[in-house]
């Protein structure tokens, strides 16, 4: 079932386009991963799904009905998504009052209401902390009680806003954990931001990437702010930095000392271990910085002067098997990069 399908939206600020998504698909039951740099319209785009603010243009359906903003419908459908901010505002009285608060506006029982608030605090490892006040509590422990407090409403779906941002790492897992388990066993619909590829290969069903308000494909990384140049036989250079310069099939319309935007596709970077380079340009030797298992392929930083992210499938990186603070040789094939518009 898809819980939410996107059509033609635009948020517009003045005079500023601060999304723009043709089309977007979210699936029942999955962990989706949002990520973007700060400004790429990552919480206005929770905001809209969580029916906190209204697109300027498009069409919105949730759980295959369509969504009329600025009716009274809209009250029925944040009972089903709930938003988890980065920073939680928990009120100056006790852990549980502060999980009771929403199911008495719910009118749910008082006998019912305890175990629901019992329940949910165990799942995120706080039920010893019941009486305590919400005053006293770490921020891990603050962003593990906003979980529960949500995960009593028994919404359809959690929109999460950074939720480790603000804690330490112990917390980090904990919370990533509890995400793990909510949508396991409740089969509740997850979409979280986070700036962490790491974090979001761990636990995400699906990655997305907001880039200046667009969806853009998700092995868009390696993402550059260059410096287009000519050389004198007339070939077209992205200059990365001063050390870092590359030649790229980029039309030569692209004028010399311009400035553009870049990706490298971190699928077509060859390492040592892959395919031997048709030519000698574009060669790059490198620190690895780090090196993890995704889903069927390896992902590995790399630290030429630049960060570069490569991935390649688990029997070309057995070929070298390079470790963390090796240093390897690869080359960017020229097709490699490509421009963001």
């Amino acid at each position: 079932m898809t819980v939410y399908k996107l059509s033609g939206i635009r948020k517009i600020y003045g005079s500023r386009t601060v999304l723009d998504i043709p089309s977007m698909k979210i699936e029942k039951n999955r962990i989706y991963a949002l990520l973007g740099p700060n400004g790429a319209g990552k919480t206005t785009l929770l905001n809209i799904l969580g029916f906190l603010e209204t697109p300027s243009a498009g069409k919105i359906d949730f759980r295959e009905k369509p969504v009329r903003f600025g009716s009274s419908s809209l009250q029925a459908l944040r009972r089903d998504v709930v938003m988890v901010d980065q920073h939680p505002i928990l009120f100056t009285t006790t852990v549980f009052k502060n999980l009771e608060f929403g199911l008495k506006i719910r009118k749910i029982a008082p006998r019912q209401r305890e175990r629901i608030i019992e329940e949910s605090l165990e799942l995120v490892g706080m039920r010893d902390f019941m009486t305590a006040p919400a005053c006293t509590l770490s921020g891990g422990e603050t962003q593990r009680v906003a979980l529960a407090r949500a995960l009593a409403l028994k919404p359809q779906v959690f929109l999460c806003d950074e939720p480790t941002s603000s804690t330490d790492i112990e917390n980090q897992a904990i919370i990533i954990n509890i995400l793990r388990q909510i949508n396991a066993t409740r089969r509740i619909t997850i979409i979280f931001t986070t700036h962490d590829r790491t974090q979001a290969a761990g636990i995400a069903h699906k990655t997305l990437v907001l880039d200046y308000g667009k969806l853009v494909a998700a092995n868009y990384e390696n993402i550059f702010s260059v410096l287009v140049t000519h050389d004198r036989n007339g070939h077209t250079l992205c200059n990365l930095n001063h050390d870092v310069s590359l030649f790229t099939t980029l039309p030569k319309t692209y004028s010399g000392n311009g400035r553009t935007r870049i990706f490298i596709d971190p699928h077509q970077i060859k390492s040592e271990c892959g395919m031997k380079p048709r030519t000698s340009s574009n060669k790059l030797q490198g620190k690895v910085h780090q090196i993890i298992r995704e889903n069927k392929d390896i992902r590995m930083v790399v630290d030429s002067g630049v960060w570069l992210t490569m991935i390649m499938s688990e029997s070309v990186y057995r070929q070298n098997r390079p470790s963390v603070g090796d240093t390897v040789d690869y080359y960017i094939p020229p097709e490699a990069i490509h421009t963001i518009r």
